[in-house]
């Protein structure tokens, strides 16, 4: 293997060899306190009070409030104080139910959650590392609106983190010579990593786990064909009057004179045929539902989605050995956003627990006020459904909270297609587009913040990222409810 090969897999084994020894002795610590067919325990939803989510609660305080009040403590040590979150929440749980509810619970989100999520991302983001999309033009008008359309539309084909991780450096290198560039990234977030994820199933995990449990892909496609594109019409004319102004503030030095006839060159095109291999596997391992699958102490062990794990650890390094490593240099390529966007998710992954729990109990559960609300004499209030699925998707999961409203709203797909067709399309709507309302929304609004400020771009804080967000989107979702519904 090449030194620079070397240069880059080196950050990313140790991190995996971290991780192996801490998760060897936790394994080991826990085996030993406890007999294994104890180990099957898991989270008693009906026991849990909203005190249990106060770790939750902490770990988006850190994430939010950490990086503006102690910049420096939190660049150094944010794994320590997101782990320290994490034992506030799981100490406490075994001490109380058992260590072998703290175990499963641990187990079940690092085995059947945290680690696909992370093996998708590390796959797109390592691919689309390798692809080095140049435009001989500086970062006018006209080729931002451009980017963000075309990274809309194959957000809906490629997924939003795909077509997010593919174009968001093309985007930056475009307007390297601007000085006022966050409101480009900003608007990247709003259209490339959300909305545009709302034209298929395979746009956005919410839509994929709809999909599997029944909603038609013709019916996702014609229904939120109209939404996707009234979003992105209005996002992308409000996106040209900021651009616009902001234009006529850069200094004339840098309002470099567009070619004539601009050039776009692709290198690593190989990564293109890489990607689409992972929007393949993805597909068919939710198609293929007849594979077996092994419940062991609690866990469910599916052969398909270990062969989907599989594939993408193949893929990514596929990825790595094929790709010249000349191409990632001119990319900046190296594991710092993946690394952060894992810290982070572990926590939330894990302390996010026993508030989907209480969410699942429906209107049994101590969110059930809030719940009662979305039904008035026995009828669906669709608008609000928007804006309750909508409002936790932009802090929770998105894909575990659209399953809670889609089971809320009867469960039965070929029903809500036919007779509730405007409360699964408010559920939609409001699970995919609102994951832009913050950082944690969505998987990708972090790692493009990440990689944004990698490039030197002052990206808002997590509270500033949403005034832009409440500011711009709020009274676009007001819209979509008159709209709509």
């Amino acid at each position: 293997m090449s030194p620079v090969k070397s240069h880059y897999l080196q950050p990313a084994i140790s991190l995996l060899r971290r991780n192996s020894q801490i998760l060897r002795l936790l394994t080991a610590v826990i085996c030993i306190s406890c007999p294994l067919p104890a180990l099957a325990a898991s989270l008693p939803a009906n026991e849990l009070s909203l005190w249990w989510c106060l770790p939750f609660a902490g770990t988006l305080l850190s994430i939010a409030v950490c990086p503006l009040l102690l910049p420096n403590l939190w660049h150094l040590h944010s794994g320590k104080m997101i782990g320290l979150w994490c034992g506030l929440f799981l100490l406490p749980l075994s001490w109380h139910y058992g260590i072998s509810t703290g175990f499963t619970l641990t187990a079940h989100a690092l085995l059947e959650e945290y680690i696909p999520f992370m093996l998708l991302l590390l796959a797109l983001y390592t691919l689309s590392g390798g692809i080095v999309i140049q435009y001989n033009s500086v970062g006018s008008i006209r080729l931002n609106v451009s980017l963000l359309a075309t990274g809309t539309l194959l957000a809906g084909l490629m997924g939003t983190t795909g077509a997010a991780m593919l174009l968001i450096r093309p985007l930056l290198r475009a307007n390297a010579q601007r000085r006022h560039r966050t409101h480009v990234v900003v608007f990247f977030i709003f259209l490339v990593a959300n909305i545009g994820g709302g034209l298929t199933p395979l746009g956005d995990p919410p839509l994929f786990l709809g999909f599997l449990k029944g909603v038609g892909f013709q019916w996702t496609l014609s229904h939120m064909l109209l939404p996707v594109l009234v979003n992105t019409l209005v996002l992308l004319l409000i996106f040209i009057c900021i651009d616009y102004c902001l234009w006529q503030h850069e200094p004339k030095a840098k309002a470099v004179r567009q070619l004539d006839s601009p050039m776009l060159t692709i290198q690593g095109k190989i990564n293109l045929l890489l990607l689409f291999a992972v929007t393949a596997v993805i597909l068919l391992s939710g198609i293929c539902k007849n594979t077996p699958v092994w419940h062991i102490y609690g866990l469910e062990i599916s052969l398909s989605a270990w062969l989907r794990n599989g594939l993408l650890v193949i893929i990514t390094l596929c990825g790595l050995k094929l790709t010249s490593p000349k191409l990632r240099q001119q990319n900046d390529f190296n594991w710092a956003p993946m690394q952060e966007v894992g810290k982070l998710f572990i926590g939330i992954f894990i302390t996010i627990a026993p508030v989907m729990a209480l969410l699942q109990l429906g209107t049994a559960g101590d969110f059930g006020v809030l719940l009662q609300l979305i039904q008035h004499n026995g009828e669906p209030v669709n608008a609000i459904y928007f804006w309750m699925s909508g409002l936790l998707s932009g802090f929770l999961d998105n894909a575990p909270t659209y399953l809670v409203f889609f089971n809320l709203a009867g469960g039965e797909a070929q029903l809500l297609m036919r007779y509730f067709s405007d409360t699964l399309l408010a559920i939609s709507m409001g699970s995919v587009f609102m994951g832009a309302l913050s950082y944690i929304g969505n998987a990708p609004n972090l790692m493009i913040k990440a990689i944004a400020e990698q490039q030197g771009i002052p990206m808002p804080s997590f509270f500033g990222y949403m005034a832009w967000s409440v500011t711009l989107l709020i009274p676009l979702f007001v819209l979509d409810t008159l709209l709509f519904f």
